[in-house]
């Protein structure tokens, strides 16, 4: 049978390229999905340990750039960040790395797709849900969920085959990609535990300070420090700069698709600056009721992004949604990067609320307005609590002369 394998190049899918090949027989093909995170040196290597590990053949597909307009573009405008922390990072790759697995296999005629999802992780429902709308008809393999090797027992059984394996070993579940970088496994299964110095990759002895402008366009980021960039060029160029000065890393601990509770370890230095940049600037040129309810639609949009239904339609119209959101989301933010924080110093705007009025807040209402008018609209919002309050004194009251006339009542007798 002929099987198309999404291949991250990491333990899992090594182990499945050799699995599949060796003890099913089957004529593998491995099938990369570029949304980010490699180096040249690193493609190279992933596709020479490919052909090593025994697939037929082996291909990436460069899908950063769809990524940005179809998915990142919508974690920006919406300010997603997971449990209040975490930019959902690789999470948010997986339903298009399906589709394009999907894509590749009906175009070149494969009897099956397979990916090297476990059982105890959301990749797998996200990678299913994705499947099962786009390709209902294509048979899926998923033996690393199946039949559930651990770690080490992939490692060992390669080993044994004396057949390569990933760079890191395997000690950590570690996935790169354009909106950041996740490390899982390790002392991360202990809530209380961090990761040692020597398990970051983008961040690792990042120190050091600088300012960078960033210009936004309806909401999509444009240009760096004055100069036009593509938004991946720009996302890639953050990673890395802002990495190397330890700006990005986190923990998040949430709940998983499945029920249990999971922990990972972040490093997302572009999505960190361009996603308090962005919520900065919308600050400056949004009302409040736009922010609000863009803040609770876009905790929406994250959760089911993060489940796996990137390819629901209540998505596409929640973007709608963003996207009318975004038309005044133009300026500049100026950002200081500095011993891994990232600080908004100012925001600048066309379309600034601020500089439409005069007032000046602490100091001096607008020319125009109404000084009996805020202590008119102080007694209205009031007026709901002063009635609140009148009631349980009221109460109180009729409490007071039902046991008064009781007491009467009792001297009589």
């Amino acid at each position: 049978m002929r099987v198309l394998l999404a291949y991250s190049g990491g333990l899992d899918t090594s182990y499945l390229v050799a699995w599949l090949t060796r003890e099913c027989g089957h004529q593998v093909s491995a099938l990369t999905v570029d949304c980010g995170g490699f180096t040249t040196e690193e493609k190279k290597s992933i596709h020479e340990r490919a052909l090593e590990l025994g697939a037929v053949d082996h291909r990436f597909v460069d899908a950063r750039t769809e990524l940005f307009d179809r998915v990142l573009r919508w974690l920006i405008a919406a300010n997603v960040r997971r449990g209040g922390v975490y930019p959902l990072s690789v999470g948010a790759e997986r339903g298009l790395q399906a589709e394009v697995l999907a894509r590749v296999a009906k175009q070149d005629g494969f009897d099956a797709v397979a990916h090297g999802c476990t059982a105890a992780g959301n990749d797998q429902v996200r990678f299913e849900a994705a499947l099962a709308t786009i390709a209902p008809a294509m048979q899926v393999l998923a033996p690393v969920r199946d039949l559930a090797p651990s770690r080490e027992q992939q490692r060992a059984w390669l080993q044994a085959a004396k057949l390569p394996i990933p760079p890191a070993g395997g000690k950590y579940s570690v996935n790169a990609g354009l909106w950041g970088l996740t490390i899982g496994g390790g002392p991360l299964h202990d809530s209380s535990q961090g990761l040692p110095d020597d398990a970051w990759e983008w961040t690792r002895d990042g120190r050091g300070t600088a300012r960078v402008d960033l210009t936004f366009e309806a909401g999509i980021p444009v240009a760096l420090n004055g100069r036009r960039l593509a938004p991946v060029a720009m996302i890639e160029t953050l990673n890395h700069d802002a990495g190397k000065l330890g700006v990005g890393r986190g923990y998040h601990l949430g709940d998983t698709v499945i029920g249990i509770k999971g922990r990972i370890a972040f490093e997302a230095p572009a999505a960190e600056v361009l996603l308090l940049a962005h919520r900065e600037l919308e600050k400056l040129v949004l009302t409040e009721e736009q922010r609000f309810w863009k803040d609770h639609l876009g905790e929406i949009y994250g959760r089911r992004l993060h489940m796996g239904l990137f390819h629901d339609p209540f998505q596409r119209n929640l973007e709608a949604f963003f996207g009318s959101t975004q038309e005044r989301v133009s300026g500049v933010a100026r950002v200081l990067l500095s011993n891994g924080s990232a600080l908004v110093e100012g925001v600048s705007s066309p379309y600034s609320l601020m500089a439409a009025s005069d007032a000046k807040y602490g100091e001096r209402a607008a020319s125009h307005s109404n000084p009996a008018g805020a202590a008119g609209l102080a007694r209205v919002l009031a007026e709901p609590g002063r009635l609140y309050q009148r009631a349980g004194e009221r109460r109180a009251m009729l409490l007071d002369q039902e046991s008064a006339r009781g007491a009467g009542a009792e001297v009589s007798q």
